[in-house]
């Protein structure tokens, strides 16, 4: 297992569009292993393959106060999503310390291969249903600060290209 380098944003990587992965074999089963690692390393609840620069439609969640149950969803698909929403503050591991509020619907359904190609069907609500709506945005290419004004996020961006000119010194 390694760790993964993680996108910041406004890295232009972080805007694709993941593609659908064709088999679970042993290569994804290790990237799976490696974005486990990274998530957990680098504290966080969720990961998607676009932000460790791999741009096929694999995230892993854990939720768990214990970090000891991980989800893994292999071309997820979300198959419903309740009419109800709320603003739930929201973080990313690709944009480090910023914390700010999105709209999300309240619960999801989806639909997801796991770590073994087995068909898996999600029920989520609260966190668990954010934070997969969350991941599922990385792998179209968005990042949470695309749902903040246009202000906020000029101001975000110029923050972390500012950090990131600083830790290249």
């Amino acid at each position: 297992m390694a760790l993964l380098p993680i996108l910041c944003y406004p890295d232009p990587k972080l805007h694709k569009v993941a593609k659908p992965i064709a088999a679970v074999d042993a290569r994804v089963q290790a990237l799976v292993a490696d974005m486990l690692l990274t998530m957990y390393e680098a504290k966080g609840i969720g990961l998607a393959a676009t932000q460790v620069d791999v741009h096929e439609r694999l995230i892993v969640i854990d939720i768990s106060e214990e970090r000891n149950e991980p989800l893994v969803l292999i071309n997820p698909e979300l198959t419903w999503k309740s009419e109800a929403t709320h603003l739930n503050e929201e973080g990313c591991l690709s944009v480090p310390g910023i914390y700010d509020g999105v709209l999300r619907h309240d619960a999801v359904h989806v639909s997801a291969l796991d770590d073994k190609g087995q068909r898996q069907r999600i029920e989520a609500e609260g966190l668990l249903a954010v934070c997969i709506q969350h991941e599922m945005d990385h792998l179209l290419g968005k990042v949470f600060v695309e749902y903040l004004s246009p202000l906020k996020r000029n101001r975000i961006k110029t923050k972390m290209q500012k950090l990131q000119r600083e830790e290249s010194r």
